[in-house]
């Protein structure tokens, strides 16, 4: 194995313009397909032969109107008081005249009310499903009961659950770990490198991915999971290789054998632990839940290709960069020996 990777680490490095544009046709089908086979994904989060399962299918069928989404008002006197039935009464009404609800349930009468009698939670039923609950349904809902006077009023439930999205959040993870990269290697050329690697991985994964979800129905979780998996993994593979690839450059070893060694070395383990992963992702498959199996298979996937990435794109990346991986104070030699015969000497010659 690691005879084979020596010698992928040296192609990929001698080749460099062919293993980029290789890597870059291959982002754009994947790009194109996601584009033209994209399909929606949905929130049915369904655990087959599972009590649960029966017991919410029987529901649905028997009671279709009790099935939908449900919501729950939180109610509050102010310090020292109790509820009043009538300003309770109110809340109630008005989160019974939202569109879409078939009840809003007297907490008197369900039990719903503490023992000093200051807090109340007033159950709401959609007759919708989640994903069927529209915008205006649920900014109705927050409003429902604040404007009673002389009550807290607070909403919470499953109706205000929002499917994930890829949004800011990733990209604030994204610059805290450009951030951490420049300052453990010293060099603005070693951390940008690694990163896109990483972010080229997870580009071609989630495309793939994308590609495949017009056949395959996908949860609004799984695309979320890969995306968070592989851009993690991506970075750790790399930084792996480029540290090792640095370490062998600091040592006077060529910029080619450099990158052969990186890759047979820290590639081996590289190798191993994108295997585990991959083995362990892929065994969500064994339970037997749909949604499960889709998700693991999903961000088996992505690793697998950060794992390709991080064997042969990055060599490729570590050619271009060449020295410039390195801190600048030991590309211009100042750790060099008296005799002047360091690092940066040898390779200005």
């Amino acid at each position: 194995m690691a005879t084979l990777l020596y010698r992928l680490g040296r192609f990929s490095f001698r080749r460099r313009g062919l293993v980029a544009a290789v890597w870059l046709l291959l982002l754009v089908v994947l790009g194109l397909a996601a584009a033209a086979f994209h399909g929606p994904t949905g929130d049915k989060f369904a655990m087959p032969g599972t009590e649960s399962q029966r017991a919410l299918d029987a529901l649905a069928k028997e009671f279709p109107q009790a099935s939908g989404a449900t919501g729950t008002i939180v109610v509050a006197a102010p310090q020292g008081g109790k509820l009043d039935p009538a300003a309770i009464a109110l809340v109630i009404k008005e989160a019974a005249g939202i569109p879409g609800v078939v009840a809003a349930l007297d907490p008197f009468k369900s039990g719903a009310v503490s023992a000093d009698g200051r807090y109340a939670l007033v159950q709401v039923q959609f007759a919708s499903a989640l994903k069927d609950v529209t915008e205006a349904q649920r900014e109705a809902y927050t409003k429902a009961g604040s404007s009673v006077t002389g009550l807290r009023v607070e909403h919470g439930g499953e109706v205000l659950n929002a499917a994930p999205e890829v949004g800011g959040s990733e990209g604030i993870g994204v610059v805290i770990a450009a951030v951490v990269l420049i300052v453990t290697f010293g060099s603005l050329v070693a951390a940008g490198m690694t990163l896109l690697n990483a972010l080229i991985g997870v580009g071609a994964g989630m495309g793939g991915l994308f590609a495949l979800s017009g056949v395959v129905e996908l949860t609004s979780v799984t695309p979320v999971l890969a995306l968070m998996l592989g851009l993690a993994v991506g970075i750790d593979y790399s930084l792996f290789i480029t540290s090792r690839y640095r370490q062998f450059l600091a040592e006077g070893v060529a910029p080619e054998e450099a990158a052969g060694r990186a890759v047979g070395t820290a590639g081996s383990a590289v190798v191993f632990a994108g295997a585990t992963v991959v083995i362990a992702l892929a065994g969500l498959s064994v339970v037997g839940i749909p949604f499960l199996s889709v998700m693991g298979l999903a961000a088996a996937g992505t690793v697998a290709v950060a794992v390709l990435v991080a064997l042969t794109l990055l060599p490729a990346f570590l050619s271009y960069a060449g020295t410039r991986v390195l801190p600048r104070r030991q590309r211009t030699g100042e750790n060099a020996d008296a005799g002047g015969r360091g690092f940066g000497h040898t390779w200005g010659r």
